[in-house]
């Protein structure tokens, strides 16, 4: 009980919950046994002890509430208390157990929990009647009575009795009677003779306000008046006055940013606030003057004697209204008493801790003029104490500002410093992989020294013996180049004809494939093998294929499944595949090998340095120095042969103008030049442009006739064609110009810029109608010998820079002029360290000024050809040999029956044969047919070879997915025969799998168009020869 008495106002709850306890104490005493454990409990002494205390306690709290109540206060005896039949009630009676009690109750959002403080009269007690009439004077109606079990419920008044006053409820004289004891009201007209008290609670919950003002409906009683009765107030009086839904209680801190925040409250969040409900007539008004009040005003002396029994709390309530209106100078208020003494209650119960200002406003009947006041800005510094406000407001923004400075700047400090040490760490942490790596690869590039030099050193004894060849066709062009390319994977395995090197029995062959192969493929290949050519008898074919087989393996990293979509070239996959690694060292332990790459890659050295074997080509450094067309050219020009006019390595645009300036003034009779871009191939970065278009062109040729071609070798006679042409070579490149394959690059100015970037050559077309090219395979040997592998003329298709066949062996070329080309072509490679196999681009045509053959240089691919792995397929199913010297393809005569065994046993006779390759026929409509289905289709067109005519068809499958690409070799007995069968069948292929709706994307038809073209021009050379003679 010592925890209760925290107050001066709650003493008298706590005597009247003494006076409980003390009841309850007795009546426990009492039911216990007299005597326990041989012991004697005087229980007469213990009731005299209780009954002292109590008489005790009962003058004193007489005493205290009639100097506070001005009244007596009357207890009830708990002397009788086994005599009466009354006992205790609850506190929350049901309402239902009340006979003739029939409150109206009504959800009010606005309703305050301090109105429901206060002790009702439990007028149902039969001692409540006779303490009012002897005590008061009062006497209660005699109410209806319940059942037993209802006056079981019934009270003991046990409070003050307050003074007797008949006020209307606008005057809030029952401000204080909680919800529970009003539902005892036994009839209306006793609320105009209520008693007014305070509540006496036992243990009174912590939470209990703030659960209750956190509901959302807020409860307010109504009471009808009866028509007899006076003095009972009406409904629309009995309202609340103020209905302000108060804030939960919160933590407020003490810190000087929290105590700034006050007047931005008052200033901003008070004008948010729901308006209060208007009140017709206040009982209880006075007024204050610049924040004081006056004691002695009539006014304030009766709002003070009306309220006397709450007059603590109310007195902290105006304390703060008074300092918050010196604060702010407000220089008049009136206060609503009945709106203080509820806020007041409220505060009471819980907002003592909760910041008051803005609710303290509300109080006031002129409140919007206050309100207009206290929210002007500044307002808070002409009032007391407002200097000193305003010095701490400025200081505290000062500091608040002067830290966030420095705090900020301690930020942004700290996070450059740590950017700092993160950027070094990196930079030390890049730079020491950046030193490993150049070091591992300096390595790899010795290593690779070392074993080429071992290599080239052997070469004679490996040719001769039995050697493994690892055939990795990697594709190592950059990595843009690369990411640009579809099909990526399908264009790296076009050279799967390089199995076919198995045909020589001291060969093995690991191929390793950028794909998963079907069993499809795999089963063609195989049945590809065991027709090698041989015409001795099945059973000789039989044995050779199982031979063949045996010492052939196709291997795929697995590296393919990890990067499906990064375009990475073989050698890089085969580097990151460790397993694949391994079997490759296991296969080839103790054997001679070396590889043969592709296009050079820096990933080779790797590769080579893993297996620790040889690698028969350059360095990569090397190779890609000379593989770009104005590498190429520099070695043409060091091979002393001949080459189209023209510049290399131009790398900005007015010397692409200069140099073609100087080029069309030096040589007029060109009709178109070509625009090449060095790290392209395959006729993706070539462009042209006539000269037709230039308006200038015509009248320099008249000066070039008029000069003569001695005189107009000087420049001084030049120089004003020169200058013509600089001024207009820019707007004719501008319309003019135009890429040969718009796929690639679609306008001359896409071109130009990856031109200027990469660099490139510009050089002259020949000058004639009919122009043919042809491509040439060299094998550098690493002991120094240049050997031709294979010649064929090309064949093109929409784009007539771009070559999707060829015809072997060439026709075009005397054998010992191309030879002679040749050789020292490769004899200036070998020279600059180049090894391995080179594949060049020549043209020849018939020059008119003096009617001679004209051979040119034009393109030089370090690596190992397309046609070259075609030838290969060629000779495997041929059984034949390309001998280069005289040009012919030569393959094994047919065996008659009626030859005798010593013309068996003699040299077997040969028979020339002509083939037309074609290694990149597109068709999409391929797709759509398995391989299986597509032969069928073949075998039922009559597309087929003839093992022993050693003629026919001959298709080369390069992957199972897409099945969109696919290779071709017809074998005929003349050229025009091989020419005509190649046409046939890509009509028939066409037709089979094309309609007239679907006619898909393919290059079938400019290739037709190109044989035709071929075809015609060979028999006009026919017919020409014929005539000759007869002339």
């Amino acid at each position: 009980m010592s925890n209760i008495l925290q107050k001066e106002d709650k003493l008298g709850a706590v005597l009247v919950q003494v006076q409980d306890d003390l009841r309850q104490l007795k009546a426990s005493l009492e039911k216990i046994t007299a005597s326990e454990k041989s012991k004697t409990l005087d229980i007469q002494a213990l009731d005299n002890a209780i009954c002292r205390t109590e008489n005790s306690i009962r003058k004193h709290a007489e005493d205290y509430l009639k100097t506070v109540n001005k009244q007596q206060l009357v207890l009830p005896s708990i002397e009788d208390l086994q005599k009466k039949t009354v006992q205790i009630p609850k506190w929350k009676p049901s309402l239902e157990r009340v006979s003739d009690v029939h409150p109206q109750r009504e959800d009010l959002p606005g309703a305050s929990p301090w109105g429901k403080q206060g002790l009702a009269v439990n007028t149902c007690h039969s001692n409540t009647r006779i303490i009012m009439h002897q005590k008061c004077g009062i006497s209660l109606p005699d109410v209806h009575k319940k059942s037993p079990n209802a006056a079981k419920h019934g009270r003991v008044i046990t409070g003050s009795v307050a003074r007797l006053q008949t006020v209307k409820p606008n005057g809030r004289c029952i401000p204080g009677i909680p919800e529970e004891d009003k539902r005892t009201v036994p009839h209306r007209s006793l609320l105009c003779t209520s008693i007014q008290h305070k509540t006496a609670s036992l243990h009174p919950g912590e939470g209990s306000y703030s659960s209750k003002t956190g509901s959302k409906c807020h409860k307010q009683l109504k009471w009808e008046a009866e028509p007899e009765s006076t003095g009972v107030p009406t409904d629309s009086e009995c309202a609340l006055l103020w209905s302000t839904k108060t804030p939960p209680p919160s933590t407020t801190s003490k810190s000087m940013d929290q105590r700034d925040q006050r007047d931005n409250l008052i200033s901003g969040s008070l004008q948010n606030l729901p308006v209060p409900a208007a009140v017709n007539i206040t009982k209880y008004p006075f007024t204050i003057i610049k924040g004081q009040i006056d004691p002695t005003a009539t006014d304030f002396c009766h709002f003070k004697q009306s309220f006397s029994l709450c007059w603590t709390t109310v007195v902290d309530a105006l304390g703060a209204l008074e300092k918050l209106l010196r604060d702010f100078a407000v220089p008049l208020a009136k206060v609503s008493g009945e709106r203080l003494v509820e806020f007041s209650h409220g505060r009471d119960n819980g907002w003592r801790k909760a910041s008051l200002e803005i609710p303290l406003v509300l109080v006031l009947e002129n409140w919007e003029e206050v309100l207009g006041v206290v929210s002007r800005p500044g307002q808070r510094y002409k009032g007391e104490g407002g200097m000193e406000a305003a010095a701490i407001h400025i200081q505290s923004c000062w500091r608040r500002y002067s830290a966030r400075t420095a705090y900020l700047c301690h930020c942004r400090r700290k996070w450059a410093a740590g950017t700092i040490a993160i950027s070094w760490l990196m930079h030390a942490q890049m730079r020491r992989v950046r030193k490993a790596l150049q070091a591992r690869r300096f390595s790899q590039l010795e290593n690779h020294r070392s074993r080429a030099h071992h290599l080239a050193a052997n070469w004679k004894h490996i040719q001769s013996s039995k050697r493994t060849i690892i055939h990795i066709p990697s594709l190592g062009y950059s990595q843009s180049q690369r990411l640009y390319l579809r099909g990526f994977d399908v264009l790296q395995n076009i050279q799967i004809s390089r199995v076919c090197d198995v045909r020589d029995e001291n060969v093995e062959v690991i191929y390793v494939c950028p794909q998963y192969l079907g069993d499809n493929i795999l089963h063609y290949y195989t049945s590809l093998l065991k027709c090698d050519g041989a015409t001795d008898g099945a059973d000789t074919r039989t044995t050779q294929a199982s031979s063949c087989m045996r010492r052939l393996i196709i291997l795929t990293p697995e590296a393919v499944d990890y990067f499906p979509t990064h375009n990475m070239c073989l050698s890089t996959l085969l580097k990151y595949s460790p397993c694949t690694l391994k079997r490759i060292r296991n296969l080839i332990q103790g054997k001679q090998a070396f590889i043969v790459g592709g296009v050079a890659h820096v990933d080779d050295l790797a590769v080579a340095d893993e297996l620790g074997v040889p690698i028969l080509g350059p360095e990569p450094a090397i190779a890609q120095l000379y593989s770009t067309k104005s590498g190429g050219k520099k070695i043409f020009a060091g091979a002393e042969v001949d080459v189209p006019p023209g510049q290399g390595d131009i790398y900005s645009l007015n010397q692409l103008h200069e140099t073609l300036a100087e080029l069309l003034t030096q040589n007029t009779d060109v009709q178109r030049w070509i625009f090449k871009i060095d790290c392209e191939h395959g006729g993706r970065g070539i462009a042209y442009c006539d000269v037709c278009h230039l308006s200038c062109y015509n009248w320099a040729l008249q000066e070039c006739r008029r000069c003569g071609p001695e005189l107009w070798k000087s420049e001084w006679i030049q120089e004003s064609v020169l200058l013509k042409y600089l001024d207009e070579i820019p707007e004719w490149l501008a319309h003019y110009a135009q890429p040969a394959k718009t796929s690639c690059y679609p306008n001359w100015a896409c071109f130009l810029k990856t031109f200027l970037r990469q660099g490139g050559v510009v050089e002259a077309y020949p000058p004639s109608d009919s122009v043919t090219c042809l491509t040439v395979d060299l094998l550098l040997e690493p002991a120094g010998e240049v050997t031709m592998l294979s010649c064929g003329d090309q064949l093109h298709g929409s784009c007539q820079l771009e070559a999707i066949g060829s015809t072997v062996p060439q026709t075009s070329v005397h054998p010992e002029t191309l030879r002679s080309i040749c050789n020292r072509v490769g004899q200036a490679c070998l020279q600059r360290l180049i090894v391995g196999y080179v594949s060049v681009d020549l043209v020849t045509f018939l020059d008119h000024n003096t009617m001679e053959q004209k051979v040119w240089a034009v393109d030089l691919d370090i690596t190992y050809s397309d046609q070259l792995a075609m030838t290969q397929m060629l000779l495997m199913v041929t059984g034949g040999t390309l001998n280069c010297r005289t040009g012919c393809l030569e393959v094994p005569a047919p065996i008659r029956e009626k030859c005798c065994e010593h013309q068996i046993a003699a040299k077997l006779p040969v028979d020339n044969r002509y083939a037309v390759i074609g290694n990149h026929l597109h068709h999409t409509n391929l797709s759509m047919w398995y391989h299986h289905v597509f032969f069928q289709m073949c075998k039922f067109q009559g597309i087929g070879f003839n093992m022993k005519e050693k003629q026919g068809t001959v298709f080369a499958l390069y992957d199972n997915s897409k099945r969109c690409c696919i290779g071709m070799i017809t074998v005929s007995e003349d050229l025009q025969g091989a020419l005509v069968t190649f046409a046939r069948n890509l009509s028939v292929i066409h037709q089979e799998i094309s309609s007239s709706k679907m006619q898909g994307e393919t290059n079938f038809k400019g290739l037709i168009k190109d044989i035709e073209d071929v075809l015609r021009m060979t028999a006009q050379n026919k017919k020409q020869m014929e005539e000759r003679p007869a002339a």
